[in-house]
């Protein structure tokens, strides 16, 4: 069994920003396979496909490792049991990497991931979203709050294609 994550916020205030690309590409996920999200079990909505749980944390992102460790727990699975899909404002717009193991680089939503099971062994897929005009116009904080620009959204469809092709293939 594996526990794939998306990050995010759960307000709809933060629909379509970059910090919740994770949440995106999970909904996505679903819309494409046609399964909903069922009601919050340890604070996260979730769902289940085959021997694949995917949920996301309703915990806002920075305290994330809350439910995947109650998940973790719950269904009795391994840190290298999950595959967790956040954004990454260090990569440009539209690349998805893919880290078995590895630092939170400054992300909050791993790093609390990592504090809450006690290791950064656990794999990850990073979906880019540096605009760097933007960036420096904004702030760290205010872009990563931000709402994709519509050139970025138009691109949307073809990198979440992409993300559920890398999410099949890891999972």
């Amino acid at each position: 069994m594996q526990l794939i994550v998306g990050l995010g916020n759960p307000e709809s205030k933060y629909n379509f920003t970059r910090h919740n690309f994770g949440f995106l590409a999970l909904d996505f996920y679903a819309k494409i396979k046609e399964i909903n999200w069922q009601k919050p079990k340890f604070n996260a909505l979730w769902y289940k496909d085959g021997d694949r749980i995917f949920i996301k944390p309703q915990t806002y992102y920075n305290e994330s490792g809350q439910a995947v460790q109650a998940f973790l727990r719950f269904y009795k699975l391994q840190p290298s049991d999950i595959l967790v899909v956040c954004d990454d404002f260090d990569l440009n717009f539209g690349t998805l990497r893919y880290r078995a193991h590895g630092s939170s680089a400054g992300n909050n939503g791993l790093n609390s991931i990592a504090n809450h099971l006690g290791t950064n062994n656990f794999p990850r897929l990073r979906l880019g979203t540096n605009n760097p005009d933007i960036r420096s116009r904004l702030g760290d904080i205010d872009f990563v709050l931000g709402k994709f620009t519509p050139e970025e959204k138009s691109a949307l469809p073809q990198i979440l294609q992409e993300i559920v092709q890398k999410i099949d293939t890891l999972a």
